[in-house]
């Protein structure tokens, strides 16, 4: 991750593992992945130029659900921008949540 968005990707990584001590992690098209359940998973989060964007893989069933839309049903997203200030325990919730899920097989 280049630039400023490696200290987000620091940040989100250990915001899940503070939140989930036990949760799985995997590496899958150049983009981590967090998981609680075998084989699924429940975020992960991948660059674009000007962002990170988050990926909640059952983000529909998240309340409050995150803030932006998907072409995929359940997939919802927030995208992170360099001047952004990171809501850590909106964030601790969804991850809370979403470990609680059976999770999608990416």
């Amino acid at each position: 991750m280049p630039g400023w968005k490696s200290d987000v990707g620091r940040r989100l990584d250990a915001l899940v593992t503070s939140t989930l001590p036990d949760v799985r992690k995997a590496v899958k098209w150049n983009q981590p992945f967090y998981g609680a359940h075998e084989d699924r998973w429940f975020l992960s989060f991948r660059c674009y130029t000007k962002y990170v964007q988050v990926q909640f893989w059952q983000g529909t069933s998240l309340d409050p659900a995150p803030p932006k839309a998907s072409k995929h049903d359940e997939v919802r997203y927030l995208d992170i921008h360099e001047d952004d200030e990171l809501d850590e325990d909106q964030l601790r919730s969804w991850i809370e949540q979403a470990g609680r899920l059976p999770g999608a097989k990416v």
